[in-house]
């Protein structure tokens, strides 16, 4: 219990950043949500259960426009279907007795930064850090769109331009450390900024959505480096005795000196007879 409550401890450390470049990114969207016809407290809800900006910007779209619910619930689904594949990707990280119930709620509070100081931990993964990052970040984002919705329209577009900016220097923070760490990262890094710039200007796939050409490239360059550059097993088991050489019993070890033993026993006792 007590390492549990250290572990989230360090969660919410690690958090409180995130929560910071929430609280101000959130403000755009507070925005939106007010020209969608939300109010304060609808600005929070929204955010402290959908926690995707573009997925939200797509909610507050979907209302404006008037459309009906199966509408909204399929944008929505669409536009954060990545996190389905940084769940995946997290749940491997935890230990194999950890229980459906843990992995289903670190599942629901996951975003791009939480994922990313998360996936970044060595060794297995217990939730409490990912808690304790969700219970500081989350509601610093709830807590942006609702400030949103009251003073957004007050502030200058330069200035929540500017405090948009400080989500994506942040992410930037999270991975640095990773791709300093190791080369294949790096070079990962290096090919998905790439790939998507290109995607971008490509035509051809200006009818998919930026979620889904996110989760495509996320699948294709993954799946590449994991097998051009795969991670070696960790085992903490003995080496095995190489190929030819026999298994020795340790009883039989313990015998070996004791009849060595017996026999200098006997040439000795021969002698004195002698």
């Amino acid at each position: 219990m007590n390492r549990n409550k250290k572990i989230f401890a360090n969660g919410i450390h690690d958090g409180i950043p995130i929560a910071l470049g929430y609280f101000a990114v959130a403000f755009s969207l507070g925005i939106v949500a007010k020209k969608a016809g939300l109010n304060p407290f609808q600005g929070f809800l929204s955010s402290i259960l959908n926690h995707a900006s573009a997925g939200e910007y797509a909610e507050f779209t979907v209302i404006m426009a008037n459309a009906p619910y199966f509408e909204m619930a399929f944008v929505i689904l669409v536009t954060n279907i990545r996190y389905l594949l940084m769940s995946c990707a997290l749940s491997q990280k935890f230990d194999c007795g950890t229980a459906l119930g843990h992995r289903l709620l670190v599942g629901f509070g996951i975003t791009d930064e939480i994922f990313g100081i998360s996936v970044g931990k060595p060794g297995i993964l217990n939730p409490y850090y990912s808690y304790g990052a969700m219970v500081i970040a989350l509601p610093g984002w709830a807590l942006g769109t609702a400030m949103g919705v009251v003073a957004g329209n007050v502030l200058p577009v330069s200035v929540v331009s500017a405090l948009s900016v400080a989500l994506y220097g942040m992410f930037v923070a999270i991975i640095i450390p990773a791709a300093k760490t190791s080369k294949v990262v790096g070079g990962v890094i290096l090919v998905s900024f790439l790939a998507s710039f290109v995607v971008s200007r490509i035509h051809l796939f200006d009818s998919l959505s930026d979620s889904m050409k996110i989760s495509l490239l996320t699948v294709l360059i993954a799946g590449a480096a994991a097998i051009l550059f795969p991670l070696k097993a960790e085992t903490g088991q003995e080496s095995e005795p190489e190929e030819g050489a026999e298994a020795r019993n340790p009883e039989e070890e313990e015998a070996e000196p004791e009849s060595k033993t017996g026999k200098r026993t006997k040439r000795n006792q021969s002698r004195k007879r002698g």
